[in-house]
């Protein structure tokens, strides 16, 4: 190791001296093999190849690698792996900006962040790395896929989508623009295209109980949304009977409010219904209405936000119990892929219904009353008790008086006598679409031929090979226009047939990326078992909470999948879960004569004033600018920062100390270049501290470093207490509670408590000695590099650190200090033997001079509150 001076502390020659000796030596390769130590598998939720780490990049690793470099010291065989994310539409869309095919803008983009996280001094297994939008990855994502079809937990059927009519493609819901395509600018329509389903709804109950496994190890938070997602219900189907053309029919629709039932006063079906079609073959208003309806987001918070709009189509179903024509009318707040695209109208009692019906003045009947209610009904206002279940029914008929429970039961047994109804459960969880309509993805490993139908590929013949010299214009997917890849045999009859050229919803390669890791470059099966075994589940997930939902509830479901294919053992694939807070920056900006903004980068403004008062300026013109919001760190608003040139100014630890201390892990970190100083400097004061030791111990042997426990000053005690202090809280605050920032506060105070310590004996240059290598031990899980290059400089092999051992004996204080008081007033304070006899106590704080003077009068009473105070009351004082 190169030698560096007491006042060059060069941060870029440290970490690039120790991230080459970690690379040279594997020091952080794990294996497969059977081992006697404990295993932990440490993960962070890998990241898309964007090209650029961002700052919330580099706090989601920076814990993850701390916690692995803690279990590491404490004896455990760690894994912690990297991997990318790689398919998805950002990919698409960067082609199409830049005419660069998705696969090489991908792996460029990996090769630089990559080197961007080695940079950061993480402990990755680089071994184990992948790509999913390789087809050595994605094979076994096919594989799996063909297994769920043969057991029937794949399945096909239409969807609604959000088509653009001039690209002539499906767009996400986050193209929307407005309405309108965020390309083309073309309205958008809504069209139903068969798209391939995992029955995730097929284990939705197991989803929802396992969530108990799971409390105290995963955030409230996150459990509340993933319990939320799944929304079980308990409700009933009821069917409203009509007639067309002669023809009996039901309407059927899902109530979790059976005992409102006598307050339906219209039902509202979606446009593509066969009512809603029906009458729209009769009259071209409702035709024209259906086809307005078909514009715009199919996503569930728009239509929620939408205005809600309706026609009546002059039909009727008949109700269920009454046996009263109930109107019905095509609204668009209705998605016929949702249930059966019909719902019933209870306005009295549900607020969206309340709102339609005051719009188009429809009945509002109310049937419910409530003994809590704050107001009177009003038709005209809605008030929160109109929706509450703990009530009672009127104005219906034979369920008037009744409960909630009650009058549900009662529905349930009138409908059932007349088989038009019955009780059920219902989910908020849908099975999962898993098809989209571009490009850049997995390909869905079927084959649709005009005499078999839908055809799955033989497994002999996966993987399935996604063209890579693509540049695609956005018009379309290019899959359809490419005859290599869609032009294929049957599988079953050998005729001439087409490929499937849809592919995967990008949440599949993510949902599975974990288990993957255990044998990341098996040729022969989707997951070795024993690997598995080994290391799974996941001991600590850490990301992003705005993954709450979605990605982890899938990453449940295939490990559930998974599971039942023998592939895995256990029920959940991560034991513990940290969801760590956004990375937040100040915004700067000018508003444009269009409304829009123009923001403006930090280091472009100038900011002058106090606290209180600040007034901002762009630098280039000398003009004001908005001081905007705290945001999250975002390219839209140019308030992100760029870790890369952080690092080059400060170097990675300072950077890795100033991400975990400054605010706890869970919670929103607030950046600010200014705030990177004081762990900077803490970082050169650790440098200082050392080499200027290392000058007092060089004539010193090991054996002049061994501390004789019997023969310590008070100042050595007191510097080993809080040696062994600092130990026992970092290893309290990162093994059990996960409190990251805490710790880098403590080893602040124990470098202070080391720079006072004066040694004035071999024996006191021992003491020192211990408090230092603690400190660097403990300093390298937050800033390896530095703390890692010290220790070897002090001698100490860091290719197995080791946590340092806790001496309870050094946590034994000896003596206290007693605050000594007469009449409520501080007189003195005395150092006394922790175990002083109560006479010999209250004999030797009379004796103290600044105490004497004041027991001139009759004492009255004597308090002595052991190991803090001696209490004196005196008549006169």
């Amino acid at each position: 190791m190169s030698q560096l001076s007491l006042e060059n502390y060069d941060f870029c020659a440290i970490e690039k001296q120790l991230q080459d000796t970690w690379e040279r030596e594997k020091r952080y390769h794990t294996s497969n093999a059977p081992s006697s130590k404990p295993t932990r598998y440490m993960l962070s939720m890998f990241p898309y190849p964007s090209g650029k780490l961002h700052m919330g990049h580099v706090r989601n690793y920076a814990i993850t690698d701390v916690l692995s470099r803690y279990y590491r010291q404490k004896g455990h065989e760690v894994m912690q792996p990297m991997g990318w994310d790689a398919f998805g539409l950002p990919a698409e869309n960067a082609a199409i900006a830049n005419q660069v095919a998705p696969a090489k803008w991908t792996f460029e983009n990996i090769a630089n962040m990559r080197t961007q996280l080695q940079a950061l001094g993480l402990s990755i297994d680089w071994s184990r790395e992948f790509a999913t939008c390789t087809p050595e990855y994605y094979r076994w994502e096919q594989w799996l896929f063909l297994q769920l079809y043969k057991k029937g937990l794949v399945y096909k059927k239409l969807a609604t989508v959000n088509w653009d009519p001039v690209d002539n493609t499906v767009l996400a819901n986050e193209q929307v623009v407005d309405g309108r395509g965020w390309r083309s600018g073309a309205i958008v329509e809504k069209r139903d295209i068969p798209m391939y389903y995992f029955k995730i709804t097929d284990y939705a109950d197991e989803l929802l109980d396992d969530l108990k496994t799971l409390e105290g190890r995963w955030p409230k938070q996150v459990l509340s949304m993933q319990h939320n997602w799944i929304g079980k219900s308990q409700g009933m189907e009821l069917d409203f009977t009509y007639q067309l053309d002669g023809i009996d029919d039901v309407l059927r629709v899902f109530t979790t409010r059976p005992d409102t039932i006598m307050g339906v006063s219209y039902l509202a079906v979606a446009a593509e219904h066969p009512l809603a079609q029906y009458a729209a073959k009769h009259n071209p208003a409702i035709a024209a209405f259906c086809a307005e309806c078909k514009q715009g987001s199919v996503a569930e918070a728009d239509l929620a936000k939408a205005e809600k709009v309706g026609m009546d189509t002059g039909l009727f179903a008949r109700h269920p119990i009454t046996g009263e024509p109930i109107s019905v009318w095509v609204a668009n707040y209705v998605l016929m892929s949702y249930g059966s695209g019909a719902v019933m109208g209870v306005p009295a009692h549900d607020e969206r219904d309340f709102e339609f019906a005051n719009k188009y003045q429809l009945p509002i009947k109310q049937v419910i009353d409530n003994t809590n209610k704050t107001s009177e009904y009003d038709c005209q206002n809605w008030q929160a008790w109109y929706g509450e279940k703990t009530g009672f029914c009127i104005n219906s008929g034979v369920l008037d008086g009744l409960g909630y429970d009650e009058a549900c039961a009662k529905v349930n047994q009138i409908i059932s006598e007349k088989g038009l109804g019955k009780l059920t459960t219902q989910y908020r969880l849908r099975d999962w679409g898993v098809s989209r309509q571009r490009y850049w993805g997995c390909p869905i490993p079927m084959v649709n031929c005009e005499y078999c139908g839908t055809v799955p590929v033989d497994e002999a013949d996966l993987p399935v090979v996604l063209p890579t010299d693509v540049i695609p214009d956005g018009r379309g997917n290019p899959l359809k226009q490419m005859a290599e890849f869609l032009h294929t045999t049957c599988p079953k009859c050998g005729q001439d047939a087409e490929r499937e050229t849809d592919t995967f919803d990008t949440f599949v390669e993510s949902s599975w990326y974990a288990q993957r890791f255990v044998s990341p470059h098996d040729d022969t099966q989707m997951i070795d078992k024993a690997a598995a075994d080994k290391w799974l589940a996941v001991d600590q997930y850490v990301g992003g909470v705005e993954h709450a939902v979605l990605h982890l509830l899938y990453a449940r479901f295939f490990h559930k999948v998974m599971r039942d294919e023998g592939l895995v053992s256990g029920d959940e694939p991560f034991a513990n879960l940290l969801a760590q807070g956004m990375v937040l920056a100040g915004t700067y900006y000018r508003e444009n004569a269009d409304g829009s903004k123009s923001y403006y980068f930090p280091h472009e403004v100038e900011l002058t004033g106090t606290a209180e008062t600040t007034t901002a300026t762009l630098k280039a013109d000398g003009k004001p600018v908005v001081i905007g919001k705290i945001e999250k760190m975002s390219k839209s608003k140019n308030n992100g920062v760029d870790p890369q040139q952080i690092i080059e100014q400060y170097g990675a630890d300072t950077v890795r100390l100033y991400t975990l201390f400054t605010a706890p892990a869970d919670q929103t970190l607030e950046w600010s270049d200014s705030g990177l100083k004081g762990p900077h400097n803490f970082v050169k004061k650790v440098w200082r501290t050392a080499f200027e030791h290392l000058s007092a111990i060089s004539e010193l042997t090991a054996n002049d470093l061994t501390i004789d426990k019997t023969a310590l000053s008070k100042a050595s005690k007191d510097l080993r207490r809080k040696t062994h202090e600092t130990i026992a809280k970092i290893d309290a605050s990162l093994g059990e509670h996960l409190a990251l920032n805490t710790p880098v506060s403590g080893l602040m105070e124990l470098c202070n408590e080391i720079g006072n310590f004066h040694a004035n004996s071999t024996q006191e240059l021992a003491v020192k000695h211990e408090a230092l290598v603690t400190l660097l031990t403990l300093l390298s899980l937050y800033a390896p590099h530095v703390g890692e290059y010290l220790l070897t400089a002090f001698g100490i092999d860091t290719s197995s650190l080791s946590f340092p051992q806790l001496d309870e004996t050094a946590l034994v204080n000896d003596t206290i200090t007693m605050v000594v008081q007469v009449n409520g007033k501080v007189r003195g304070k005395m150092e006394v033997a922790a175990d002083m006899d109560h006479d010999l106590l209250i004999s030797e704080a009379k004796a103290l001079e600044g105490v004497a003077k004041f027991l001139t009068g009759e004492i009255k009473k004597q308090i002595v509150v052991p190991n803090k105070l001696i209490s004196f009351v005196v008549a006169g004082a």
